[in-house]
């Protein structure tokens, strides 16, 4: 916490009386400071995508969290994540106290809680949080409860590494870490990392291959974080919308035509409709980002330490500028491109807080692709897995706002003579190219009955042919077999 001095000047009249004088305010002490570090019990449901229907399986856990705010506790998004129940507990009180989130922020792991009565939090103090990222070799305390003790644990750790990487909660998005030698355990995630009383960091994942050795997210990520919810709600991410590719080898970059002084960057790929599309082009090399020169391996120099390029656009919000050096057809030129988020790009994010979509007809159970869905479902068929990893770098969102595959075959006298084609994509239904889910359901249940349902999936020569005045009969049986109270759910709400 920041220390506060009082000067006081003598006047010429004369010195005031020491009783007169208002006592400078003492900076709260590290029990103090501890019983602001809250110990969160978090009671969750997580949706099972094999069987979608169904509610979830219900768990719990302990995570930490820290006072930064009148009712605003900071913590993990993975500690809060599908969670259905909130207790906050006093370092030192048996009293839990009930919770929400009020924001929560999946890409970067973190989440901010408050309570429903503030007032026994009032006397606490409020931890600051820092700017700077804190140096090599700088010595942090990591404060929290890990595998769910009931105390609090303070560990010490050396600042051994500062990188950009990925965060395993949503395992789509990478930002700036730091890596101390301290381990972080179960408990632990969601608590303040500290320097000098000041927090430098938040404690939020491990790493099991090897011990002694955790990571936190570090102040530029968490002040990002809390000036975007400034207008009431989170807005995630901006993104370049481009792919790169290093030009250390000598012969790549002669064949290029680039001078050999280890400066610039590939573009290999540019998303359709991202932030520089119509900007730039692949093939173009990147030598510079809002001034920062770019070297060979896609690294800039910030605040006296190399980091990743996209560590420029990691402090930005959609709409700000971000001005590019590139060298095309061999000349040097500059431009500048407009950022925002890139939607699509959620396919390859664990979703969090959201009911599995599916539609079931006659035992079939159709479900869009979705990072959830591949990695329940264990997809081999080659069409899935191209869809999946092409659906952004290639635009393919532009063509289908889901790709709907055919994930199970809920056992009926219906369908008992079907092909057992599960994990295919479903290409037609009765003629009409399938682009969403919520068009598939249209096409399964039309307003005019057809004489058969006949579905075509992808790479699958022959199609699969249903009489459609026997559905009626079959959805009845498989919701009785299979407990199915809805044969969809088109919302992921």
């Amino acid at each position: 916490m920041h220390r506060f001095f009082l000067l006081v000047v003598a006047t010429l009249a004369g010195a005031l009386h020491a009783a007169d004088l208002p006592q400078p305010v003492p900076a709260p002490s590290a029990q103090e400071m501890y019983r602001s570090v809250v110990r969160i019990e978090v009671a969750t449901q997580t949706p099972n995508y094999a069987t979608p229907w169904n509610a979830g399986r219900f768990s719990g856990g302990i995570g930490t969290g820290f006072l930064i705010g009148p009712n605003q506790f900071l913590t993990n998004a993975h500690v809060v994540s599908n969670g259905q129940r909130f207790l906050i507990t006093i370092y030192g009180s048996p009293e839990k106290h009930p919770a929400k989130v009020e924001y929560i922020a999946h890409d970067c792991d973190l989440a901010l809680l408050s309570v429903e009565d503030f007032s026994p939090f009032e006397k606490l103090p409020i931890f600051s949080i820092g700017q700077a990222v804190p140096a090599l070799e700088s010595q942090v305390r990591v404060i929290g409860y890990p595998i769910g003790g009931e105390r609090l644990s303070v560990t010490r750790g050396v600042v051994s590494r500062i990188d950009f990487q990925p965060y395993s909660h949503s395992r789509a998005d990478s930002h700036l870490v730091v890596q101390i030698d301290a381990a972080i355990n179960p408990g632990n995630s969601g608590g303040p990392v500290l320097q000098n009383d000041s927090v430098i960091g938040v404690a939020f994942q491990g790493l099991t291959e090897a011990d002694n050795t955790g990571y936190i997210i570090p102040t530029p990520v968490i002040q990002r974080f809390l000036k975007d919810i400034r207008d009431g709600r989170y807005d995630h991410y901006v993104d370049l919308g481009i792919a790169e590719f290093p030009l250390i080898n000598p012969a790549m970059r002669a064949a290029l035509s680039l001078p050999n002084k280890n400066i610039g960057v590939l573009v290999t790929n540019v998303t359709p409709t991202g932030s520089c599309d119509g900007v730039v082009k692949e093939g173009d090399v990147l030598i510079a980002i809002d001034d920062h020169p770019i070297d060979a391996a896609g690294a800039i120099l910030i605040e006296g330490e190399k980091v990743n390029m996209h560590e420029v656009v990691e402090r930005k919000f959609a709409g700000d500028p971000v001005k590019l050096g590139l060298i095309r057809e061999g000349k040097e030129r500059e431009v500048t491109a407009t950022l925002k988020t890139l939607p699509p790009a959620k396919m390859y994010a664990i979703r969090y807080e959201e009911k599995p979509r599916y539609v079931v007809c006659a035992g079939l159970l159709f479900q869009p692709l979705d990072t959830n869905l591949f990695a329940t479902a264990s997809f081999r068929d080659v069409n899935v897995r191209r869809l999946y990893s092409d659906y952004v770098s290639k635009g393919l969102f532009q063509e289908f706002e889901d790709v709907v595959i055919l994930t199970d075959i809920l056992a009926d006298e219906l369908n008992s003579t079907l092909p057992s084609l599960k994990g295919k994509i479903v290409k037609t239904i009765n003629g009409t190219k399938v682009t969403s889910l919520a068009q598939a359901h249209d096409l399964l249940y039309p307003e005019k009955s057809p004489e058969y349902l006949v579905i075509e999936l992808l790479g699958v020569e022959r199609p699969l042919v249903l009489p459609y005045a026997e559905i009626p009969a079959a959805n009845e049986r498989v919701s009785k077999n299979y407990q199915i109270k809805r044969l969809s759910n088109l919302k992921a709400q």
